[in-house]
């Protein structure tokens, strides 16, 4: 059985390290996120392109196309050293139109460190 209190404090940090991933993607946080990916970190984009580590860190330093990211009904689940992290989204588009998806992100724990190595984004 987990130890609820590490349990707490693994969804603490989860729950900062989701805030952070999102500020990361609202600001174009490439230092942010070269400090919380996982050099095997991949990302399947809404579009289908699946990135590695250095092709995220290099869309994430192009300049922030939306506004207004916010994330909505955040769901993190603990499976020992994983975690999954599922989410909805809210923007603005560059044109001001609204817009909306999803996300599912899975962190592991390493070296005692919680790393994010896989992220899937969807828009609808």
């Amino acid at each position: 059985m987990p130890d609820p209190a590490t349990s707490a404090s693994d969804i603490e940090m989860l729950t900062r390290l989701n805030r952070d991933y999102i500020s990361s993607v609202r600001n174009g946080d490439v230092r942010r996120f070269d400090e919380i990916l996982a050099s095997d970190f991949r990302c399947s984009n809404p579009d289908g392109l699946l990135l590695d580590r250095a092709g995220f860190l290099a869309q994430t330093a192009r300049p922030v196309t939306i506004s207004n990211l916010m994330a909505h009904d955040v769901e993190i689940r603990l499976f020992g050293d994983v975690a999954i992290i599922h989410a909805r989204t809210s923007y603005t588009t560059a044109d001001g139109c609204p817009g909306m998806g999803r996300y599912t992100d899975v962190w592991s724990r390493q070296n005692g460190r919680w790393l994010c190595v896989s992220a899937h984004v969807t828009r609808l």
